[in-house]
């Protein structure tokens, strides 16, 4: 089974990411141990702020949030998705499933034995955090999703009713018959506002080539877009837990990303612990909202650590 490495000269000189790298090594059943990629600083026994990035990005989209956290005086960790980043990669889409990456990410938050953690989560971040949650419970003290989702394909309505519309289908489609993609295009094309050279450099980093992508290429397809696909059962297993959640629950969803805009007033009206008064629409951003409005979004963060912190 072929695993790869990005070469530790491609983060060179990335901007603003000047964090010191830390590695886990976490099973995979017919690989081996691989290596796990994160971001760990601030005070290592303080409430911890763990944020989880999605397709195609890596922990370098939450710079400025982890500066913010780390600011205040939280402990700010910030992992890479095994085959995204700094993490190890397998070589064939097939070698990943969404079973694996909520796995891995389990296997990540017990072996670090994180507790006192408010969950950060936007796209891919929100089911498989989510699901970590629902499994540990405890674990966990706040939740602020930004730009994520978590069908379940189950009536009544989530409140989305031409899921996957056709934005997400689209994208499903496109990636399904494709055998590379432009990864800092992708960021960039679903941003408000333009990134910059050394930007888009930084999210092409993690891959010199395209047998560098396979979790790329795979993430699409794993979407249960219905209520026969792997993760779907899981998911309503999550709903279950959430809708029980009495702790903070925020949305920060940014005002320019159609992909995910319903999903703000679905953990709202569903979740408990969303009846507060921290929600908030963050304005100038596409989907990528911490890499347009980090400030803005880790203010909403650091509100609700604060909150889960003194109840």
């Amino acid at each position: 089974m072929t695993i790869l490495t990005t070469p530790a000269e491609r983060f060179q000189n990335l901007p603003n990411f000047d964090f010191a790298p830390n590695y886990l090594q976490v099973p995979a059943a017919k690989h081996g141990d691989l290596a796990m990629h994160y971001v760990d600083e601030g005070p290592k026994h303080a409430p911890v702020v763990l944020m989880l990035h999605g397709e195609p990005s890596w922990s370098f989209a939450w710079r400025d949030v982890i500066r913010a956290v780390r600011t205040a005086g939280f402990r700010a960790i910030a992992p890479d998705h095994i085959g995204f980043g700094r993490s190890d990669k397998l070589a064939s889409r097939s070698d990943y499933s969404y079973q694996q990456f909520i796995d891995w990410m389990d296997y990540f938050v017990t072996s670090l034995d994180l507790h006192n953690v408010t969950l950060a989560c936007q796209d891919w971040g929100g089911p498989i955090g989510l699901s970590t949650l629902a499994r540990h419970p405890e674990r966990f003290s706040a939740v602020v999703t930004a730009n994520t989702l978590l069908p379940n394909n189950q009536p009544p309505p989530l409140g989305v009713s031409d899921w996957p519309g056709e934005i997400v289908a689209n994208w499903i489609n496109t990636v399904a018959n494709a055998n590379d993609l432009p990864v800092a295009d992708i960021v960039a094309g679903v941003c408000a506002t333009p990134l910059s050279a050394d930007i888009k450099a930084a999210y092409d980093a993690p891959f010199p080539g395209p047998e560098f992508k396979a979790a790329v290429l795979a993430f699409p397809a794993l979407i249960p877009i219905s209520h026969t696909m792997p993760g779907s059962a899981e998911n309503r297993a999550v709903w279950e837990l959430l809708e029980r959640w009495q702790k903070p629950f925020v949305t920060a969803f940014s005002d320019g990303d159609p992909s995910t805009a319903a999903w703000a007033d679905v953990f709202r009206a569903r979740v408990p612990g969303a009846r507060n008064d921290l929600h908030r629409t963050i304005a100038n951003a596409g989907h990528f909202v911490q890499e347009e409005q980090g400030d803005a979004l880790a203010d909403v963060i650091l509100a609700a650590t604060r909150q889960g912190h003194c109840q």
